[in-house]
């Protein structure tokens, strides 16, 4: 088998697209597609769905694919132990939920890079929901990443529970509202909040779903202190974590708020695809680092 051909066939998956797949391999279109022809001859068997927009995989091709990422990793880990007396090296590809982006960029980020420097670590940010997507189509190698408290990630990645993280909510501090009032007063209120994806979001609407209850979004905006600056104004009422509160610049301008009966909250997780291989080690570190930032932010 040309592993070449392999690699082009697991890009186009990753990809959904020859396209794409010659992009990421610096490739030209035929050339990828001939890989893939080449490696369906040897197998004696189709692997692509031709029909599907983006590309998909055949039964066999799902089959192919996950045996071939296997064997890639392999000759992955092969060549770092072989070359250099083991040295962990390569590219350490990280996905970051914004929420925990702070905690992980900071100590968890240094040890790693400490422990292993002929190792290149790449951090990408982005929502929960599409970081845990492209750990499954191996474009990430981990991510930490928040759900709604309750959900867990998919089953066939690797999970590590790093616990469940409060936050509170907080209005202009002239609001004429109690310092604990019940959901349906809440509801009355807009919120100031992160855009779609965001766990702490979907965790509200799926409450104030299930209680009936208007769900009303003002402004939407990532960055967390422009969002407490926007509630210091008045606009609506938003969600903050304790330690973020006690650093910002406008907690002064602020009145958090107890809801009765919901102390929202999401859980933190650490999720990579197995075999971590070359890998497990960054990977274990960054966890254990990142727990442990956790876990100082909630007894701050």
């Amino acid at each position: 088998m040309n592993t070449h051909d392999l690699v082009a066939f697991v890009a186009v998956v990753e990809t959904g697209s020859i396209v794409a797949a010659s992009t990421r391999l610096n490739l030209t279109q035929p050339g990828v597609t001939r890989r893939i022809q080449n490696l369906e001859e040897m197998l004696g068997t189709q692997l692509l769905d031709r029909l599907s927009k983006p590309l998909k995989p055949t039964a066999a091709g799902h089959e192919a694919y996950e045996q071939g990422r296997r064997l890639l990793r392999m000759l992955d880990d092969l060549k770092a132990g072989v070359a250099n007396d083991g040295v962990v090296r390569g590219e350490f590809r990280l996905g970051l939920t914004p929420f925990l982006s702070e905690a992980g960029l900071s100590a968890p980020l240094d040890a790693v890079r400490a422990e292993f420097p002929a190792l290149s670590v790449r951090v990408v940010s982005g929502w929960s929901p599409n970081q845990v997507e492209r750990v499954s189509r191996n474009e990430l190698d981990a991510a930490a990443i928040c759900l709604p408290d309750g959900a867990v990630p998919p089953a066939d990645l690797v999970s590590d529970d790093l616990g469940a993280q409060p936050v509170v909510f907080v209005v202009a501090r002239d609001t004429k509202i109690p310092r604990t009032v019940d959901l349906e007063r809440l509801s009355q209120l807009s919120w100031v909040i992160n855009q779609d994806g965001c766990g702490f979001r979907d965790t509200l609407k799926r409450r104030f779903d299930a209680e009936h209850l208007p769900f009303t979004v003002a402004v939407e905006a990532l960055d967390s202190e422009l969002r407490l600056s926007l509630v210091a104004r008045g606009l609506g009422v938003g969600l903050v974590t304790p330690l973020a509160l006690k650093r910002s610049a406008f907690r002064k301008q602020l009145k958090p708020v107890a809801a009765r009966d919901f102390n929202p909250a999401v859980r933190a997780w650490l999720v990579h695809r197995p075999p971590a291989g070359r890998l497990a080690r960054p990977i274990n570190l960054f966890r254990e680092g990142l727990d442990r930032e956790l876990q100082a932010l909630i007894r701050a």
